[in-house]
């Protein structure tokens, strides 16, 4: 398929809403890696995509992902299955489903010939710079929709589960996923609590605030990598939750007097 879509010139292509820069789904959208691989990570455990590929990652849930370019390229096919397209969908077909008991962040699809069939299809309507003619691209959404639940009937838990997250357990829940960068707000939502709840609870629990709460961990976190696993500062900033190396290494040396290059070299 890998070829196939390279002959269709389709590079990056993105169907429906814009998706947030943030570590945070905020709605499903549907990913076929073209080129290259994936290693994916959402706070439980690591999903690895290769060309031909394609899953579903899931609205409510923190991910986030490494790229691996083959042959100098990278490329991908992403479809965004947001609330209002999903609720226009149900009523439409009468669509009646229970709510989903999948946990994980990212589904992946067994293969079939209809998905890179689809993925083909694109090229009739692709207009470069990563778009597909918006006369058509509300069409090319539903049709992938009445493919994936076609081959996948369960799917149909996921994509009609308009409910949103129950109140959990705040502390186990920081504590997992604190490297993760997302607004605290986000933080918040997914703990099933307001701001307010949320950081009158954080305050009971940790006896601090969140931001500095969560700047405190991953600094000592990333002083443990470095200095008892040897790891360099530019490979972990990210994973930590942090969006540069020179904020990183700003305030890990206000918080330890020393920047974290200099650790490393001790």
């Amino acid at each position: 398929m890998q070829s196939i879509v390279r002959a269709a010139t389709i590079s990056s292509c993105y169907i429906g809403p814009t998706i947030s820069p943030e570590q945070f789904i905020a709605e499903h959208f549907f990913l076929y890696l073209a080129q290259g691989s994936i290693v994916g990570y959402d706070g439980h455990k690591k999903y690895t995509m290769k060309a031909g590929e394609y899953c579903i990652a899931r609205k409510n849930h923190l991910a986030r992902y490494s790229k691996l370019k083959d042959n100098g390229g990278f490329s991908k096919v992403v479809v965004v299955f947001d609330e209002i397209f999903l609720k226009a969908y149900q009523k439409k077909h009468k669509v009646v489903v229970g709510r989903s008991t999948l946990k994980d962040a990212f589904v992946l699809l067994n293969k079939n010939e209809l998905v890179p069939n689809f993925v083909y299809s694109l090229a009739s309507y692709y207009k470069g710079e990563g778009k597909i003619d918006e006369t058509f691209s509300q069409i090319k959404r539903e049709e992938l929709l009445l493919i994936l639940l076609q081959t996948d009937p369960e799917l149909a838990t996921i994509f009609f589960d308009f409910g949103i997250p129950e109140k959990i357990d705040l502390e186990a829940f920081m504590n997992n996923n604190y490297k993760f960068n997302v607004s605290i707000e986000h933080f918040a939502y997914l703990t099933g609590r307001s701001l307010s709840a949320f950081k009158r609870d954080f305050k009971k629990i940790f006896d601090d605030t969140p931001n500095h709460w969560l700047i405190d961990r991953r600094l000592r976190e990333g002083y443990f990598m470095i200095d008892e696993k040897g790891k360099k500062p530019s490979d972990i900033y990210l994973e930590l939750g942090f969006e540069n190396l020179s904020h990183f290494s700003f305030v890990f040396k206000k918080m330890f007097g020393i920047t974290p290059a200099s650790l490393l070299k001790k």
